[in-house]
């Protein structure tokens, strides 16, 4: 049984490869009423401050957070040359299975910026999900090709190329750009996720524009909520931004899905 706070925890994906994660527990006194798995950005992991912020708010309020390492990322095994949104979403449906045999199923998905759009894609594979989050997060995952023009050339050329991100070098292969271009996130909501749906966004955001979670709340059904995050960054690296985040989503949780 998990310890309130920090319980450092790992589980295998479809490919065999193990993926680290952490486990935010409450506090006995307050206790668990509701399970959330967090996915993060592009290139990012786990222990993003944001995140780890976020994670920690929600679970002083009795919700339990699962934040994971994607494939080949942070603390994971695995090759991230070889991931693409589809192992992305592979990862977060082995990652709701490991709660599901250990803590119990995820009620509730929480994703920034490309996990939010992964977060979209498993949620109608995930039985008992009853809510998504997503923060900064793109409507179309094919967006993230655009943030890398210039830098792209050479893998759609050559297959293959080492491409900065976020001040990190990271390998890149055609096969990632191929299948971000084939996902349809906006289908996903109007035709298969009937939950809730929490958008959190900036107008300031320089990297995900606001336009985006703008089709996101659109291409939902009800209920929904639009919450902007005014003045924060895409990454929240604000602390008030990332409390606020954290205040908002635990209130709407406890508000339309676990009462």
């Amino acid at each position: 049984m998990p310890v309130t706070g920090t319980n450092p925890v790992s589980f295998l994906n479809a490919a065999g490869h193990r993926l680290a994660a952490k486990l935010e527990w409450p506090d006995e006194a307050v206790g668990v009423r509701a399970v959330a798995l967090f996915a993060h950005c592009f290139t990012c992991t786990k222990d993003l401050p944001a995140i780890t912020r976020i994670s920690r708010a929600l679970a002083a309020e009795g919700i339990a957070v699962l934040r994971f390492d994607f494939t080949g990322l942070g603390g994971s095994e695995g090759d991230f040359s070889h991931s693409n949104f589809s192992s992305n979403v592979a990862d977060l449906i082995a990652a709701a299975g490991h709660l599901g045999e250990t803590v119990g199923p995820p009620t509730l998905l929480i994703g920034h910026s490309l996990g939010g759009a992964a977060a979209i894609a498993a949620a109608p594979r995930l039985d008992g999900v009853r809510g998504i989050v997503t923060l900064a997060a793109p409507s179309d995952p094919a967006h993230l090709a655009d943030l890398l023009a210039g830098q792209i050339e050479a893998v759609e050329a050559e297959g293959e190329a080492l491409v900065t991100i976020g001040g990190q070098t990271h390998r890149l292969r055609r096969q990632l750009l191929d299948d971000l271009r084939a996902q349809d996130v906006l289908g996903i909501l109007r035709e298969q996720f009937r939950g809730s749906l929490l958008v959190l966004h900036s107008p300031a955001d320089a990297t995900v524009a606001i336009s985006h979670a703008e089709r996101l709340f659109a291409a939902a059904a009800h209920p929904k909520s639009f919450i902007a995050l005014a003045g924060a960054d895409h990454l929240l690296s604000k602390p008030a931004d990332s409390a606020y985040a954290a205040a908002v989503i635990a209130a709407w949780a406890g508000h339309l899905m676990f009462d």
